[in-house]
């Protein structure tokens, strides 16, 4: 059996394009495209992440409109994709929620345009969902990348998604959608 997938997107710590920890602002399209990506690749639970009490505020407005309302009739589509999400104030409170959840603490992988000594591939990341009874929770940032602390701190960092390029700075709806198709199709553990 594979273990289920879930899916964060931190707002703090964040490395802005200085080296500083900011925490970063909640933006309408990240809710909403990340959110028609895990739901279509089969992610059990989207939490978008901040400390900032108006921002996680924003977050539930954004979701309130689209999941009842006039939002829900006018794109019942993208009020069935946000069924998954959820704000919170910390990774913390998400451990919490999907240990309750599952019976276990997730393992934690984070995302990186840069790899780091605990880097794993796509395969190595299949593997382990397929033989790990603990849940897999993908951490994505915002801003400039991760800071350094959560990285050192994450169970291991999935490997970067590699262009053509020098060029490696994708937005991070375009990287959600790029990572949970290539876990859905090359990896086949949907």
């Amino acid at each position: 059996m594979t273990a289920p997938l879930y899916v964060c997107l931190v707002h703090y710590p964040i490395r802005d394009k200085r080296d500083n920890v900011v925490a970063t602002a909640i933006t309408n399209l990240d809710i909403h495209d990340i959110a028609r990506s895990a739901y279509t690749f089969g992610v059990k639970r989207y939490f978008v992440i901040t400390p900032i009490q108006a921002q996680r505020w924003l977050a539930w407005r954004i979701l309130t409109h689209w999941q009842h309302g006039w939002g829900a009739e006018y794109n019942p589509n993208r009020c069935e994709a946000l069924s998954i999400v959820e704000v919170a104030s910390d990774l913390a409170a998400v451990s919490q929620k999907i240990e309750s959840s599952e019976g276990n603490p997730p393992t934690w992988v984070a995302t990186s345009a840069r790899r780091y000594p605990n880097t794993i591939s796509f395969a190595q990341l299949k593997e382990l969902r397929q033989n790990e009874s603990r849940p897999v929770c993908l951490i994505f940032g915002t801003g400039w990348g991760l800071h350094p602390e959560l990285l050192l701190e994450a169970d291991y960092i999935l490997e970067p998604i590699q262009g053509i390029g020098l060029y490696n700075h994708l937005s991070v709806r375009a990287a959600a959608a790029v990572i949970l198709y290539r876990l859905a199709t090359e990896c086949s553990i949907q």
